[in-house]
C-alpha cells in the first residue's frame, strides 16, 4: 500500500541522479519511458529485468498523466530520477525484505499546472469497468512503494513515487 510521505524525507545521500525537460506531448511522454530504460540500463539494471520494466511503467503513467492533465501550452514537463544505493553508508534503506535491502528508485515528473492534483495516495476509487481511462494512478499505486504529490512553486507541481529495484 502507498503511504504518502514528504519528499526525500527517508533519503539522505542519493546516489545518481537523472534529470530532462521534455514537450508536453505524446511524443514527450513515449521519450521520457525511452530515456528511463537506457538511464536505468547504464545504472545496472537492463531492459529485461522486472525493476526497468517497473519502472517504464512508472515512467509511462506519470509522463502520460503530465502530457494528458498537466500541460500549458507553451510549457514542458521534467522528468528526474534518482537512485538511492542500500549499500550507500550513512544511509537507511527504505525498501526490505527481511534481511534483504534494495536499491530505491524516485521518479519524479514535474508538469505545469500546480492545481490540477491527483487524489491523494490511498484514497484512489477505481473507474466504472466500462471506462476506458482512468487507472493509472492505481496502478502507480500498486507497484510503487510510495507515492504523492508536491508543489514547490505556484507555477508546478511534482508527481513522484518510489520504487524497490531487486537485482
Amino acid at each position: 500500500m502507498a503511504h504518502p510521505t514528504p519528499a526525500d524525507a527517508e533519503h539522505t545521500a542519493p546516489t545518481r541522479h537523472f534529470a530532462i525537460r521534455l514537450s508536453a506531448t505524446p511524443r514527450g511522454a513515449r521519450l521520457a519511458r525511452r530515456l528511463a530504460v537506457a538511464q536505468l540500463e547504464t545504472w545496472g539494471w537492463p531492459y529485461a529485468t522486472d525493476a526497468n520494466g517497473t519502472a517504464a511503467l512508472l515512467v509511462a503513467e506519470l509522463a502520460a498523466n503530465a502530457v494528458r492533465h498537466g500541460r500549458e501550452r507553451g510549457r514542458d514537463f521534467r522528468l528526474r530520477l534518482t537512485l538511492y544505493r542500500a549499500d550507500a553508508t550513512n544511509r537507511p534503506a527504505t525498501h526490505r525484505l527481511g534481511r534483504r535491502r534494495f536499491d530505491t528508485l524516485r521518479i519524479e515528473v514535474t508538469d505545469a499546472r500546480p492545481g490540477d492534483r491527483p487524489p491523494a495516495a490511498g484514497s484512489l476509487r477505481p473507474p466504472a469497468p466500462d471506462t476506458e481511462s482512468g487507472r493509472g494512478l492505481l496502478l502507480v499505486e500498486a507497484l510503487a512503494g510510495h507515492w504523492g504529490t508536491t508543489g514547490g512553486d505556484p507555477y508546478t507541481k511534482t508527481v513522484w513515487c518510489e520504487v524497490a529495484l531487486g537485482r
